[in-house]
């Protein structure tokens, strides 16, 4: 009878004693984590809570999880899907003609609706960008999705993530760091990769650095969010100190005004039906503020006016008394030629020998990048070359998005969680749209979120403005969709055959 007693009073007290715990882990919830991550982990009744408990302890057989702001992260997720740059046996860096990450499982999530994340550091909304980083991101932890717009609870189950690839540098620049803590806290053990450290170390590792080497200069071309960051210019200063390099290297930071929404069609940046200029534009406009159109440099801008591709009004005197650009082509143009003149201006007469892609989406027009720097090298003004001596003999396009690729596989390796399926490659690709519970007054005649309300929002609530459903050809525009086709051939071929 007595040995009864003590079995149930042992009982009793493992159950006391595991209830204590609990209540002490509610007691020292982090003060300094954002709301939205206490309520990840920590809030059974919010909307945002994701039971990590239920995370597979084996996790070689999830999804590598890929988000970036808008399709532009697709140049991240091509280069996962086509590198061939180690030997699946060994390990060891050598192609061996079978791709790095043969038969994994991909999930990738662009947030076009909150799109561009760069606005909400010109809009004085850092932290509502740093919650949607923080929300991307566990979405691809957490297992389920919305079907469709107007479900009011998601239905739809998909496999959690066992890395997350931050796929977007202005992502990167605010919320790496929250991201890291947070899955930290989860206990997990999956891992995050940001795209600006691989950036930042490929362009170092290009340049092939002496200690005798003569000053130069680095252009970072980024979203104004990222530069504004300050991240790339940072992370390059600590890596140069890290190697004891000391030569005298020029950081040219140049805002790519409108670029990134320009390759995503973005209507307040680009509309083809257009043929005159519109009050609702937010790109750049003539004038002399920082990131404006010069009339001095429009020789040097060489815009295509075909097509509509520039919405131009003339003034009475024979020039124009209204630009607004209307093509991604000519937003890489204009922003090639600023980053130029800054540099220019500066006075540093440093060359230039290697310029970072810091957004996802200007890979997709490489082309005109350097289109656009070959005619500067010969550009001729007033009987002299302004641009020709700070233009190196070659220079470097840096794209963080292949070193990003390599990362994560060497990651996934050292873990042991490379899939190694003899089955095909995966994609599941998600979307974020406006909310159908919203009302008309945030919402655009196209159904996007207004201006003013995606930032305006704020942090902190229970409201889902947005909701990530699978990529559709209701949700993805015709001139991304035949642009992802015609340069990301790997993402299209996996993604393509589920669009309806």
């Amino acid at each position: 009878m007595q040995r009864r007693f003590t079995l149930t009073g042992l009982l009793a007290a493992l159950i006391l004693l595991a209830f204590l715990q609990a209540a002490c882990r509610k007691q020292e919830m982090p003060v300094d984590n954002m709301a939205v991550v206490n309520k990840a982990l920590f809030d059974t009744a919010s909307n945002f809570y994701v039971e990590f408990d239920e995370y597979p302890d084996e996790m070689r057989n999830l999804p590598i999880g890929v988000f970036d702001s808008g399709t532009g992260g697709l140049t991240v997720l091509e280069k996962l899907l086509s590198l061939d740059r180690f030997d699946n046996i060994t390990g060891r860096e050598g192609r061996d003609s079978i791709l790095d990450f043969a038969g994994e499982h991909f999930v990738y999530l662009a947030d076009q609706a909150n799109m561009p994340y760069g606005n909400y550091n010109a809009e004085g909304n850092n932290e509502y960008l740093k919650e949607l980083v923080v929300k991307d991101a566990l979405f691809l932890m957490d297992d389920d999705y919305f079907s469709n717009p107007i479900e009011e609870t998601p239905t739809g189950l998909k496999p959690r993530a066992k890395i997350i690839v931050v796929a977007c540098n202005t992502a990167t620049a605010y919320g790496l760091d929250l991201i890291k803590s947070m899955v930290e806290q989860t206990g997990t053990g999956v891992k995050v990769i940001g795209v600006i450290n691989a950036g930042v170390s490929a362009t170092l590792d290009e340049l092939q650095l002496k200690g005798d080497e003569k000053p130069f200069a680095i252009g970072v071309l980024a979203t104004p969010g990222t530069i504004a960051s300050g991240a790339y210019e940072r992370t390059l200063r600590e890596e140069l100190a890290s190697r004891g390099i000391t030569t005298q290297i020029d950081i040219i930071n140049q805002p790519g005004y409108g670029f990134a929404e320009a390759v995503d069609s973005d209507p307040d940046y680009v509309n083809p039906l257009l043929f005159a200029p519109r009050s609702s534009y937010r790109g750049p406009v003539l004038g002399e503020a920082e990131g404006s159109i010069s009339q001095e440099l429009l020789g040097a801008y060489n815009f295509d006016f075909s097509d509509n591709k520039v919405l131009a009004r003339r003034s009475p005197g024979g020039g124009y008394a209204s630009l607004q650009l209307n093509s991604a082509e000519n937003y890489a143009r204009f922003n090639m030629v600023s980053l130029l003149e800054r540099h220019r201006q500066s006075g540093s007469g440093t060359q230039i020998r290697a310029i970072i892609l810091g957004c996802t989406h200007y890979p997709f027009y490489l082309e005109t990048l350097n289109e656009t720097l070959a005619e500067l090298r010969e550009y001729r003004e007033d009987g002299r070359y302004p641009y020709r001596d700070l233009i190196a003999d070659e220079i470097t396009f840096i794209d963080p998005a292949v070193y990003t690729a390599i990362e994560c596989y060497n990651t996934l390796r050292a873990d042991g969680n490379l899939a190694y399926r003899i089955t095909p490659t995966k994609v599941e690709a998600y979307i974020s749209v406006p909310s159908n519970l919203l009302v008309d007054t945030c919402l655009t005649g196209e159904g996007l979120l207004t201006y003013d309300y995606k930032y305006g929002r704020k942090t902190g609530t229970e409201e889902q403005t947005t909701k990530q459903v699978p990529f559709s050809l209701d949700n993805i525009d015709e001139n991304n969709l035949k642009r992802i086709e015609e340069r990301l051939p790997y993402s299209y071929a996996l993604i393509a055959p589920s669009l309806k």
